[in-house]
């Protein structure tokens, strides 16, 4: 059980990180973080930020020298999936990767059927993630603010379902995958503006190594 200084802890830490790495660009705010506090900082970071993207590869970060040999696979792995998937907009966070896709590239407005160049680029990037098997997909579903605070979880949750089932389709094993739908509880932009509210219908993919990958790196490592 965590205690509540364990807790208190965590935020202070959090807090102070979240503070010092403002100017830093993510890939090293999330190798700082992630060394520097696990999955309980990354989950306060998180949070505070609103990116549930980087608050989920933070907490699942190993840090150290283990962490930066993980790195290293992700940094090839990014490259692929950034050259063989022109659809998607990828980033190197932490010991992981992030792969967006706006709405508009998988889905028809408010829908939660795949599009014909949908099925494309996500046929590309199945073919990219079968090569590195050792990594967990996390696919979060996001909307805007439009309509009820019920619907937009209901479509997340089904858009993000649609993805998995294409994924597992192209051969990804199911023990890879886990989808959670956000709704319109997870902005990155405003929800005042049409250019807002776009950016705010999304769909990610969290790329994390999994525990084999942590083991075989931690092996190598010396550690």
């Amino acid at each position: 059980m965590i205690t509540l200084k364990n807790c208190t802890t965590a935020i202070l830490a959090g807090s102070i990180l979240l503070m010092s790495c403002k100017n830093m660009n993510k890939t090293q705010k999330g190798a700082v973080i992630g060394t520097a506090g696990g999955a309980a900082v990354g989950g306060v970071i998180g949070k505070a930020a609103g990116n549930t993207a980087m608050g989920a590869i933070i907490g699942a970060a190993v840090g150290g020298v283990t962490g930066a040999i993980i790195g290293k696979k992700m940094d090839k792995q990014a490259k692929e999936i950034e050259n063989g998937v022109p659809g998607a907009d990828v980033e190197r966070v932490g010991e992981g990767i992030v792969v967006e896709f706006k709405e508009k590239i998988l889905f028809g407005f408010d829908q939660s059927v795949l599009s014909g160049s949908a099925e494309t680029n996500l046929h590309n990037l199945a073919d990219v993630l079968k090569k590195y098997p050792d990594t967990d997909i996390e696919i979060q579903g996001h909307t805007d603010s439009k309509g009820t605070h019920d619907y937009n979880m209901s479509l997340s949750d089904r858009r993000a379902g649609a993805v998995s089932a294409f994924l597992r389709g192209q051969g990804i094993s199911s023990s890879r995958i886990t989808t959670k739908g956000y709704g319109e509880t997870a902005p990155v932009a405003t929800n005042d503006t049409d250019d807002g509210r776009s950016q705010n219908r999304r769909v990610n993919f969290l790329i994390t190594a999994n525990e084999k990958m942590k083991a075989d790196a931690k092996k190598e490592s010396g550690n």
